[in-house]
């Protein structure tokens, strides 16, 4: 029986998950969870996640929940997953554990401040909170200077690997998210952290062409918020000049 993976492209740990079975060859069957029509919340899917989040695992009778948990599980459960995303060095893989520990209090968290309540709230009719954002920008900021000043501060990725782990893929699929924002607050949040850009390509080019196409329900996201972005200026451009 394949292996069951409960995702929504949308959502940055599902896409890591995704990617992940698809650079290792992982026989698996992709069963969509639409997050923002709550589908998270049905007694179906709260019978595999009782915390109504994205991703979810079924293999056989075992059930798994959180993105770093499923990776993990992954690596150690399904042979012939190369031993350089999760080593089993403990040296290797305590600071792989501490980089993904970090992650979720710092990184994400930043980033989903952001821009969940910048782009995402407002354009789905959610309630958003300026604060929050603002907030969430500061810690994004922080973060990415983390990243540039220690986490990658001597390899190409992350902890001083030549090779990817499952680390370097949860923490670019975070900051992909970024493409929701407009160019230039994109430009303007990333573009200072040169090392931060060239380790997404990096990652990007060591999990093609799965990358690329995991992401491509994210890049039809872009245009199409960045087109009513367009728009919207020039109808505030508009009316003020009448």
């Amino acid at each position: 029986m394949a292996l069951k993976v409960y995702a929504d492209r949308m959502s940055q740990p599902s896409r890591a998950v995704l990617i992940f079975c698809k650079i290792n060859g992982i026989d698996f069957e992709e069963i969509r969870v639409d997050v923002l029509k709550n589908k998270q919340y049905s007694p179906e899917y709260k019978a595999i996640n009782p915390m109504s989040r994205v991703p979810a695992i079924v293999d056989g009778r075992f059930k798994l929940f959180e993105s770093h948990a499923i990776l993990i599980y992954i690596c150690c459960a399904f042979p012939g997953v190369a031993s350089h995303w999760y080593p089993a060095d403990i040296f290797k893989r305590s600071k792989i554990q501490s980089v993904l520990d970090w992650h979720h209090s710092n990184l994400r968290s930043g980033t989903v401040g952001l821009v969940f309540n910048t782009i995402l709230a407002p354009r789905n009719g959610l309630p958003s909170n300026p604060q929050a954002a603002k907030e969430g920008e500061k810690l994004l900021v922080k973060s990415l200077s983390k990243l540039e000043g220690f986490w990658l501060k001597d390899g190409r990725f992350l902890v001083g690997s030549s090779q990817p782990s499952i680390a370097d893929i949860s923490l670019v699929c975070e900051i992909m998210q970024l493409e929701l924002l407009s160019e230039k607050d994109h430009d303007r949040i990333l573009s200072p952290y040169k090392k931060v850009i060239q380790w997404i390509e990096d990652t990007k080019r060591a999990t093609a062409p799965h990358f690329d196409e995991v992401h491509e329900f994210l890049f039809k996201a872009q245009k199409r918020i960045r087109e009513q972005m367009a728009t919207e200026s020039v109808k505030h451009e508009l009316k003020s000049k009448l």
